[in-house]
């Protein structure tokens, strides 16, 4: 296993400068030079992807990132792990398997390339296709010319839906506005982090269709913000590994829960949750679970529902069913238990009475419900031994508060320091500071009612504190300038109201959502402060998005 800088030799650099000359291709050469390497038994995989963490992990030191979890987020991240997995193939490719072995991939790619673009008329059935040729195809349309594309932009579409239906949802008002805004490579992310088969559930597809519809630039909708917002790193359970696991340990009779009386499914569900809790994940799903806790890198972290009803266009199920958040400070074992006990809660809270009773009330009780996971690292800072989100909070695109006048249109916002397990309650019903976008100031005196603790992650004692706020917000938290009142001492939202650059993101990302869905939305966010020379800059995280139903 390689430790020091990336060594790289004569023939190495041969091979970069060979690759350097293809650079739209070159990923794709890359690609069949791993699995070469793989194939003939030069390295394994798994030991590759190590090798090439611990060499990031190595650059990151060199470059003066102390504390990167923090320094660096997970976009620079995922490029720093690319360009150095790019390196490590060459060094691999060149002292192993040479010139003459690369000059024939590179004749194959380019061949393949031909034949490629020559096959433009569809010519299989995209429903019963395997994924592989679902996303070959798709990616040879996505790569044509405009001209050349806008002739088989039906055959493209189509391999969207069919993609769409598989990974995200078959609701029709939700493939409407999805294959608008998803690309080939968009789903193909999606599927590369998706553990067992199945959907990846409503809460994770609205929370990426929320994404990329933000990400985009349309100037219809306001200036672009692509830049500046992103969603966590985030890992999909699907929605058949629930199936695997009620049949792995003999939990199937509860599946038709759903057609008891209120009286019994509560009676009954203390039960379930201690079957369920007592259950065996499938042990190929555990091993793919044990790489996800890897590339967690000890960072707190949520494992979250995302049933296949929740955020839905219609209805939300909004607070009905679990979420667990981890603080990730153990062993590895511990840790790893932690990771499987919560992911066992949120199966069991499919069966919560309370969803149950909100199926029912939307005539939805038939419905062949299952249950998809999210498992998303918090998104924060360290002060400390404490963890904690800058900032949290949840976003109405029409302003509840002024339904009288124009300036309902331009929402409004419920902004927190640290943990928030409320998230998901209807805005107007949160007892924390609610601010108007569109004279920005906070609304009806609710400054008043501004956090006087805040929730952490104890790193050292591996848990959850409440504290009080001025525990966090001294003289040396990095952005106190930004959130404490000089004169009081307190918590403020002062800065954020007068900053135009935060209200026209926040105002621009609510806008956008609101006439992209075509009706209000509510959606939750975590804010990253960035501090730059010219002042403070902001980074969105878009957690979940919902129409305000």
């Amino acid at each position: 296993m390689p430790t020091g800088p990336l060594r790289t030799t004569t023939p190495t650099i041969d091979v970069y400068i060979k690759l350097a000359q293809y650079p739209i291709l070159c990923d794709r050469i890359r690609m069949r030079m791993r699995e070469e390497l793989f194939r003939r038994g030069i390295v394994d995989k798994t030991e590759f992807e190590q090798e090439v963490k611990i060499l990031a992990m190595e650059s990151q030191r060199r470059e003066g990132l102390n504390n990167p979890t923090v320094q660096e987020d997970e976009n620079a991240w995922q490029r720093r792990l690319e360009t150095i997995r790019d390196l490590h193939t060459d060094n691999y490719f060149a002292n192993n398997l040479g010139s003459t072995l690369l000059e024939q991939l590179i004749d194959e790619v380019l061949n393949n390339q031909d034949q490629a673009m020559q096959a433009i008329e569809l010519t299989f059935n995209p429903e019963i296709a395997p994924w592989a040729m679902l996303f070959e195809q798709g990616s040879i349309y996505d790569a044509l010319p405009p001209p050349e594309q806008e002739k088989v932009k039906h055959h493209l579409q189509e391999i969207k839906v069919v993609l769409i239906k598989r990974l995200l949802s078959d609701h029709l008002p939700f493939i409407r506005m999805a294959k608008q805004v998803f690309s080939i490579k968009d789903l193909n992310g999606i599927y590369e982090r998706l553990i067992g088969s199945g959907k990846i559930g409503g809460k994770a597809s609205g929370m990426l269709l929320a994404w990329h519809i933000l990400e985009r630039a349309n100037h219809d909708f306001g200036p672009n913000i692509g830049k500046h917002v992103t969603i966590p790193d985030t890992f999909f359970l699907g929605s058949e590994v629930i199936y695997e696991f009620l049949l792995q340990n003999k939990l199937e009779k509860y599946i038709n829960q759903k057609y008891l009386s209120v009286e019994e499914m509560r009676s009954q569900y203390p039960e379930i949750v201690a079957r369920c809790l007592e259950g065996k994940i499938p042990n190929y799903i555990v091993e793919q679970l044990r790489d996800v806790l890897n590339r967690l890198n000890g960072r707190p972290f949520v494992v979250r529902s995302s049933s296949l009803l929740e955020d839905h266009i219609d209805y939300t199920f909004a607070g009905k069913y679990a979420s667990v958040f981890c603080p990730n400070q153990g062993s590895p074992t511990e840790n790893f238990e932690v990771l499987l006990d919560s992911i066992r809660r949120v199966f069991a809270s499919t069966f919560n009475p309370e969803a149950m009773v909100e199926r029912q009330k939307h005539g939805l009780i038939d419905y062949d419900e299952r249950m998809a996971v999210m498992i998303q690292p918090l998104i924060g800072h360290r002060y400390g031994r404490y963890f904690l989100p800058t900032i949290v909070g949840a976003g109405l695109s029409q302003n509840p508060w002024h339904k009288e006048d124009n300036r309902t249109k331009e929402g409004c916002l419920r902004l927190k320091l640290g943990l928030d397990e409320r998230i998901s309650l209807p805005l107007e019903e949160s007892q924390t500071c609610i601010i108007s976008l569109t004279t920005p100031d906070y609304i009806n005196g609710s400054k008043a009612l501004i956090q006087k603790n805040v929730k952490v992650v104890d790193m050292e004692e591996n848990d959850f504190k409440v504290l009080p706020i001025s525990e966090i917000l001294r003289e040396d938290y990095p952005y106190g300038r930004f959130l404490l009142d000089p004169q009081t001492q307190q918590l403020t939202y002062d800065h954020l109201i007068n900053d135009e650059k935060f209200v026209r993101l926040m105002r621009t990302a609510l806008t956008r959502l609101d006439k992209s869905y075509d009706v209000p939305v509510q959606f939750e966010f975590a804010v990253e402060i960035i501090t730059t020379p010219s002042g403070p800059d902001y980074k969105l995280y878009v957690l979940q998005c919902h129409t305000a139903v």
